[in-house]
């Protein structure tokens, strides 16, 4: 599961698209400002509680954390991306300039802790001992002021800081982590004045994200400030997305993990797997939409070369230089791409085999509808793709994928489409599937979007047949039994996350670079969240499963009692042929005591042994004797291991 949700496809990708300049590649790119409330009620800490699962930091510490564990994310996926700290209602007053006496007269109670840019390992650091001071008490930075701090002065702060530093990016945004509704109580002149600095970054493409922190027995009320300063999702409207989740504190729920939970939902995709590709509804009526690909296996990728023998590493410089069978340089004017057809070649030029990959223009054109119980469970072919409208080149296309999207789940019915991504892509028949928002169970954030999905089908040459029988057959006691296993070993709710089983071996990958790039003991161990629960799952079906075990060996016994009768009774009827004599066969096995079986696994000599004496020695232990040579001498040398050794 990658880490940001969805999919970062490369500008040099090789997918049909054209490179792209440095200001395009900037458009790409997202920066993040966090803006974390210094107040006297974020710097309490949680009442105190027997639950174990209760919250232990107080609300600016778990904000620093998630901030800090941000960061250390967006290093790994997304190494590009900028991200800044903005604390206010802070004692001190710092922008950029160490002159407190200036910075104080412009942005009073406003820290910038970090500038905008992108992080690196002295940034992590720093965010980290930050929070250790704030855990030993230190009265230096987290020291709130004695009046809050005005709205206004920080979102102009902010402001400042996206028009310098990321001003060509195409995505830029502010979360604000705060516990206060109401910061300017009922002056109606802080309100509108924090109103008209919010409309300006709203007109310079900034995009405020609230994160509120609700306590026990006091809700977050958007209504009485934020609802003037925050321009909700035009789509959140329509239903398909955008509502305020508060991250809990003092009832038992972690107030970290929900705040990493609802910040990295409001991950924005880096680059669309398609974009602005046509969307037919019906004859005339087209939209436009872009595709994601949320779910994709992400791998540990060198991402530069380092030139290490001059007198400081440098970043290498590669280039690539086409040369023929006498080592001569060949330009890219004289190499031609060619097809062997009848022993001989047939040449064609860049723009004329390019034609020859391309069946038509990028669409998603609809041929029909079914009802969603026609979609066999096996037909999946690909990865699902994500679809979404987009504003930019059909106006209204919200509006008409919505009123779709609505339809479709309402009368549980899914589309059938011809569906091509790119020019020299292959067409491919996928079923439009309507998808609800999931949330998880504990935090209710949304981790699965809800809107279209585009699922590939497969054509009848991927279709194999498998001839079964005509009536099923029927269930016995051991299928009833192994029935209630599997159910009682069901996720919660039938609901699978994938963010929460991240790939061990890549996390330890990461895990090594972060403590060799910070300067920190390298870990022994993993938390490897794909290892089973074997107590809890003794709990629940243990007993069943000894129960079916033993039904099992039972049953098997009777099968073979049963066949050794009718075995029996052939070789009765068939008395006057004369039998085959049988080769005597010298079970080698048999005379191998534990202790030489010992002395030969010690003495390294069970690899001469025949495969049919392994499967003798396997079998008269109990253990399966199936699969290669290689596999029965593991078998057999774990079994020594453990009961021998």
């Amino acid at each position: 599961m990658a880490w940001g949700g969805y999919e970062e496809r490369r500008p040099d990708a090789d997918d049909g698209d054209e490179e792209l300049d440095e200001n395009d590649y900037k458009a790409q790119k997202d920066a993040v400002l966090f803006a974390i409330d210094i107040s006297r009620s974020m710097l309490e800490p949680p009442s105190a509680t027997d639950s174990k699962k209760a919250d232990k930091d107080s609300a600016v510490t778990a904000a620093l954390k998630c901030a800090n564990q941000i960061m250390q994310q967006r290093i790994i996926s997304q190494p590009k991306d900028m991200m800044g700290v903005l604390l206010f209602g802070t004692k001190k007053s710092k922008f950029r300039d160490e002159s407190s006496a200036r910075s104080s007269s412009g942005y009073p109670f406003c820290y910038l802790f970090k500038d905008l840019d992108e992080p690196g390992a002295h940034d992590v650091r720093k965010l980290k001992e930050l929070v250790e001071e704030d855990e030993q008490g230190s009265d230096e930075i987290l020291v709130p002021s004695k009046e809050p701090a005005n709205m206004s002065n920080v979102l102009f702060c902010a402001n400042q800081v996206f028009t310098t530093n990321a001003p060509n990016f195409g995505s830029r945004r502010l979360f604000i982590i705060t516990d206060n509704d109401q910061p300017h109580g009922n002056d109606k002149t802080a309100k509108s004045s924090a109103a008209v600095r919010a409309k300006d970054l709203y007109d310079l493409g900034v995009v405020i994200e609230l994160f509120p922190i609700s306590r026990e027995g006091k809700k977050f009320d958007v209504s009485k400030f934020y609802d003037d300063i925050i321009y909700r999702d035009p789509t959140a409207e329509e239903g398909i997305s955008g509502r305020v989740t508060s991250s809990k504190s003092g009832d038992g729920l972690t107030l970290l993990s929900s705040l990493i939970s609802n910040i990295n939902s409001k991950q924005t995709p880096k680059r669309a797997y398609f974009s602005k590709v046509p969307f037919e509804i019906a004859p005339g009526l087209t939209v436009s939409v872009k595709g994601y690909i949320p779910l994709h296996k992400q791998e540990p990728r060198r991402t530069c070369y380092v030139y290490l023998n001059g007198e400081q590493a440098q970043i290498a410089q590669s280039e690539t230089t086409k040369v023929d069978a006498s080592t001569k340089s060949v330009d890219k004017t004289e190499i031609k791409k060619a097809y062997k057809f009848g022993g001989e070649y047939i040449y064609f030029d860049k723009e004329e085999a390019q034609k020859l990959k391309q069946i038509g223009e990028p669409t998603i054109r609809i041929i029909g509808f079914k009802p969603r119980s026609q979609l066999p469970t096996w037909a999946s072919m690909k990865k699902s793709i994500f679809i979404f409208p987009s504003e930019e080149r059909v106006v209204g296309s919200t509006r008409v994928f919505s009123a779709l999207w609505q339809k479709l789940l309402r009368d549980s019915k899914i589309g059938i489409a011809w569906f091509l991504a790119r020019s020299n892509a292959s067409p491919v028949m996928v079923a439009i599937i309507p998808s609800g928002s999931k949330d998880e169970e504990n935090t209710g954030t949304q981790f699965l979007s809800a809107g279209l999905w585009l699922y590939p089908l497969p054509f009848v040459d991927d279709v194999r047949t498998v001839d079964l029988d005509a009536t099923p057959r029927p269930a016995d006691q051991l299928t009833n039994r192994m029935r209630s296993i599997v159910q009682n070993l069901q996720l919660p709710k039938a609901m699978y996350n994938p963010l929460k089983y991240p790939n061990p071996s890549l996390q330890w990958h990461y895990k090594i670079l972060q403590a060799m790039a910070l300067e920190e003991e390298v870990p022994e161990t993993l938390d490897d969240a794909t290892i089973p629960k074997y107590r809890q799952i003794d709990k629940r079906v243990g007993q069943d499963m000894a129960d079916l075990k033993a039904e099992a060996a039972v049953k098997a016994q009777s099968l073979m009692h049963s066949r050794a009768l009718k075995r029996d009774v052939e070789e009765d009827d068939d008395g006057d042929r004369p039998a085959k004599r049988a080769k005597p066969v010298k079970k080698e096995s048999d005379s191998l005591s534990n202790t030489q079986l010992r002395l030969a696994y010690e003495q390294d000599t069970l690899s001469k042994m025949t495969v049919a004496v392994l499967k003798g020695i396997l079998a008269s232990k109990g253990l399966s004797a199936v699969g290669k040579k290689s596999d029965l001498l593991e078998k057999l040398g774990q079994w020594v291991e453990e009961n021998l050794l």
